[in-house]
């Protein structure tokens, strides 16, 4: 690649941040987000730029679904997110909230790269529990007991 080229990459990333090129997929532009059941936990797959607008409203909109419908363990995988903002952590706390005032949790899994960079620098981890590894994060899950009384 010459210096050209590399540079032509520089400008178009600093043009077009909301493209992110992965190997073998493409472009991911704004935000997709997937899900699945391990148990009676739902995993939601956040990819891609959470911030203000149409992507925060999706993000939005997939938690309160979530939640409407009787979730109450959720973990939100952030491995593959590439930007949050505000917004999408307010939506991120709004739903925390929301779920502990009703004996339910929500736990963040991965944050990567600027995502992990602006949740500590607004010290997240500290209320929100975090998980590296998907297991213990499942794990977690389970070992709110309550003591039984006779």
């Amino acid at each position: 690649m010459s210096v050209s080229e590399n540079l032509g990459e520089a400008k178009r990333r600093w043009l077009f941040p909301t493209l992110e090129k992965k190997p073998g997929v493409g472009a991911v532009v704004g935000l997709q987000i997937s899900t699945r059941e391990s148990g009676d936990v739902t995993i939601l797959y956040v990819e891609g730029k959470a911030t203000i607008g149409r992507d925060n409203d999706l993000l939005d909109g997939q938690l309160r679904k979530l939640v409407d419908e009787g979730a109450r363990k959720l973990l939100l995988n952030l491995a593959d997110a590439t930007q949050v903002d505000s917004s999408s952590i307010s939506t991120i706390v709004r739903t925390f909230v929301t779920l502990e005032r009703s004996g339910g949790s929500l736990k963040l899994l991965r944050p990567r790269g600027r995502v992990r960079t602006v949740l500590r620098v607004i010290r997240l981890p500290d209320i929100i529990p975090t998980f590296e590894d998907e297991t213990q994060a499942l794990a977690s899950f389970q070992l709110r007991g309550y003591s039984a009384r006779p």
